[in-house]
C-alpha cells in the first residue's frame, strides 16, 4: 500500500474503555500511518504508531489545542464522555454536550473527511410495547429523565446538523449496548457501584439472590468486539448509525445462571427507592434517573452492521459479562487514568 494513503486518526477519550482497545487495534491496522490519542490526563501507554496529547474538552480557551490536533486528521473518532458526577448534571453536560460541539467545529474547520462517533443505545428513545427489536431508524430521544440519556440525545441531534450543513464530511455514529472487558471492569465497578465496594465480594457463593425486574433486559457485547466496528467503519465507505450487539439478549434468567443465584421477584418501586436513597445520601453513584432509563431501553437489531461492515462479535454477552466479572473480582485494569485497577494502581 502507498504510505500516502494510509490514514492519520485522532481518537478523542482515548484513555477510557472504547478508546484504549481503538487504540491498541489501530496500531496494529497497516492501513492507518498513526494515531493521535487525545485525553484530559497523558496515559503510561507505549504503542507502535501512537501518540499522546493532552486536552479538557469541558474548557474554554482550549479550541486553539484540539484544531491544532485534528489539523492534519484523515479521521477523528469522539469517544471522550464524562458518567460522573451524576450529582452535578452541569459538569458532564460541559464535557459531554459542550465538549463535542468543540469537536465537531474543529473537524469543520479542518475539513476532516470522516468523523466517527460513539454514541449509545441509551440515545433511543424507549423501545416498543411488544418488545421487537429496533434498527437505526428508531427515534433517538433518549430518555428524559437520566443525565447520560438526555446529553447522548441531544449529541445525536448536533449530529443531525453537522451533516446537513458539512456533507463533505462521512460521518459514522456506532449506537452498541452495554461494552464489558476485563480491564475496564474497575473502573465500571466505581462509575456504577462506587468506589467503596469490594470486588472480591462479587462472587456466586456471596450472591444467592438476583432481584427479578419487570422490563429488565439489556445487551451486551465485548468491548473489543465494538471497536472492530469502529476499525471497519474508518476503512470503509459507509455512513450513517450502526447498532452493536451481541447474543443472547441478558436477562434475569441469564444473569441468575451467571452468578449461580435465585431470581427472587422484587417490586420495581422498591429497588428504585433504595437506589434513590443510596444515591442522594452519596452511598452509590449512579443516579434512579439512570435506572429508570435502564429498563427503557429498546433491544437492537444488528442486521446493518453485520451486512455493510461485515461485523459479527467473535464473543457472546455472556462471555463479555464473565471478562467484566472477572476483572472486578481480580482488579483488572489498564495503565490509564480511567482504568486504574489493582494491576496498574
Amino acid at each position: 500500500m502507498n504510505p500516502s494513503e494510509r490514514m492519520r486518526v485522532v481518537v478523542t477519550g482515548a484513555t477510557g474503555n472504547v478508546g484504549t482497545s481503538l487504540v491498541r487495534a489501530l496500531a496494529r491496522e497497516p492501513r492507518v500511518a498513526s494515531v493521535l490519542g487525545l485525553a484530559r490526563r497523558r496515559p503510561g501507554l507505549t504503542l507502535e504508531k501512537t501518540e499522546w496529547a493532552e486536552v479538557d474538552l469541558s474548557l474554554d480557551g482550549d479550541e486553539a489545542r484540539l484544531a491544532q490536533y485534528v489539523a492534519d486528521a484523515d479521521a477523528v473518532v469522539h469517544l471522550a464522555w464524562r458518567f460522573q458526577p451524576t450529582h452535578d448534571p452541569v459538569t458532564t453536560w460541559r464535557s459531554n454536550v459542550l465538549g463535542a460541539v468543540r469537536v465537531f467545529d474543529a473537524v469543520a474547520a479542518a475539513r476532516v473527511p470522516v468523523l466517527v462517533y460513539g454514541s449509545s443505545v441509551g440515545a433511543y428513545s424507549p423501545g416498543p410495547g411488544n418488545g421487537a427489536p429496533v434498527s437505526e431508524s428508531w427515534p433517538t430521544h433518549g430518555w428524559p429523565g437520566a443525565a447520560y440519556t438526555r446529553e447522548k440525545a441531544y449529541v445525536e441531534r448536533l449530529l443531525d446538523t453537522f451533516e446537513r450543513d458539512h456533507p463533505q464530511t462521512r460521518v459514522v455514529r456506532m449506537r452498541p449496548g452495554f461494552m464489558f472487558k476485563e480491564e475496564s471492569a474497575s473502573e465500571q465497578r466505581r462509575i456504577f457501584a462506587g468506589r467503596w465496594l469490594p470486588g472480591q465480594l462479587i462472587r456466586p457463593e456471596l450472591i444467592p439472590l438476583v432481584p427479578e425486574l419487570s422490563g429488565l433486559r439489556f445487551q451486551a457485547l465485548h468491548t473489543d468486539d465494538a471497536v472492530e466496528a469502529y476499525r471497519s467503519a474508518l476503512l470503509r465507505d459507509v455512513r450513517g448509525a450502526f447498532n452493536l450487539a451481541a447474543d443472547p439478549v441478558v436477562d434475569v434468567a441469564t444473569l441468575a445462571e451467571l452468578l449461580g443465584a435465585r431470581p427472587v421477584k422484587v417490586p420495581t418501586a422498591a429497588v428504585r427507592g433504595v437506589l434513590s436513597a443510596a444515591w442522594r445520601m452519596r452511598v452509590a453513584p449512579a443516579s434512579p434517573d439512570l435506572f429508570d432509563a435502564v429498563l427503557r431501553l429498546p433491544l437492537l437489531s444488528t442486521d446493518r452492521a453485520r451486512e455493510e461492515l461485515e461485523w459479527t462479535p467473535s464473543r457472546s454477552s455472556v462471555e463479555a459479562l464473565e471478562a467484566f466479572l472477572r476483572g472486578v473480582r481480580g482488579g483488572g485494569g489498564d495503565a490509564t487514568e480511567p482504568l486504574t485497577g489493582r494491576s496498574f494502581g
